[in-house]
């Protein structure tokens, strides 16, 4: 259901003053693949995201997705909040009421199944303040949070991490005001007329938070330890004759694609979710290193699997497996 409301080059200079936070992109594929996804890829041509990118984005000719995060800065113009869990919208709104006391003005977004909850930025702040005062925002509200304590559902930040490498990416979001090309359909602010015009106005009369702000939301906090990300493992040569947990013998791959196999989730299967098969990533280079794309943790899969990993073997466990 495309929007009224014609997009111009004018509105497009507006959305990327908004939004744009680095030229690097992806475009959402418009043909399903085998399994019935459409999924995230960067443009190979190595194409810079234009004025008349999001042109076209906003008049439902392509789908963008935008980085967070700016290798260069670590810094971010907006933070995202991702839910799409049931009573998702419950918990958005615990947080957007939350933030409002604090006098951050957060604007809601429709999503495919729940939705997604924006913060903007007077000047670009540095990603892992941002995460901090989010993430401790979210265990003040006990909103839970997706791959914590082994969770499989709750909401998801971005950025998604606290920096990346200068030819890293992050995670990408998909653009708002676009049209999903799963469902064909829009998906609007709450805060505004349902026309493209109007949600622009909208987005860009909210008050933006300051550097200044954030580093008082801060004080005296830090990244609470469940939320930390783990250390990198170094894992010493794979071999294929030694005796270990093999996650290849307990799953069964789709397909291969892009170094991985690619299956279905034990995690995600245990509770009802990865119909298509293929949330897990296992490196066919190195069977050891395998990944769920919907979040779950190594030790979600492990038991799920009927192996936990037993916290008298974690420290030697963690010299022979780790995830990608």
């Amino acid at each position: 259901m495309h929007s009224p409301g014609q997009a111009t080059t004018e509105m497009a200079a507006r959305y990327f003053h908004l939004f744009a936070n680095r030229l690097a992109y992806t475009l959402q594929s418009t043909k399903p693949n085998e399994k019935g996804k459409h999924y995230y890829f960067r443009p190979k041509d190595g194409r810079r995201l234009s004025f008349e990118t999001i042109r076209e984005h906003l008049s439902g000719e392509l789908t963008l997705g935008l980085y967070a995060l700016n290798s260069k800065t670590q810094r971010s113009k907006w933070v995202a909040i991702d839910a799409d869990y049931e009573n998702a919208l419950e918990d958005l709104l615990k947080l957007q009421w939350e933030l409002r006391r604090n006098g951050v003005e957060a604007a809601l977004e429709k999503s495919r199944r729940g939705g997604h909850l924006w913060i903007f930025a007077e000047q670009p702040l540095l990603a892992q303040q941002c995460r901090i005062y989010i993430y401790n925002l979210a265990l003040q509200l006990k909103v839970p949070v997706k791959g914590s304590t082994g969770l499989g559902e709750g909401i998801e930040v971005f950025p998604r991490q606290d920096q990346v490498a200068p030819d890293e990416f992050g995670n990408s979001m998909r653009g708002p005001l676009g049209v999903h090309c799963a469902t064909g359909k829009r998906y609007w602010f709450y805060g505004a007329d349902y026309q493209l015009g109007a949600q622009m106005d909208y987005l860009e009369r909210l008050r933006k938070v300051t550097e200044a702000e954030v580093l008082r939301f801060i004080a005296g906090l830090e990244m609470p330890e469940q939320f930390r990300p783990k250390p990198k493992i170094e894992l010493p040569p794979y071999d294929s004759a030694r005796r270990e947990f093999r996650i290849l013998d307990h799953v069964r791959p789709t397909r291969k694609q892009s170094g991985n196999y690619w299956a279905q989730c034990p995690s995600c299967a245990q509770q009802g979710h990865d119909r298509s098969k293929d949330n897990l990533a296992i490196s066919i280079s190195d069977p050891r290193k395998y990944r769920c794309w919907a979040g779950c943790a190594k030790e979600m899969i492990r038991a799920a699997l009927g192996h936990p990993i037993r916290i008298r073997r974690q420290a030697e466990y963690a010299n022979s497996a780790g995830n990608l």
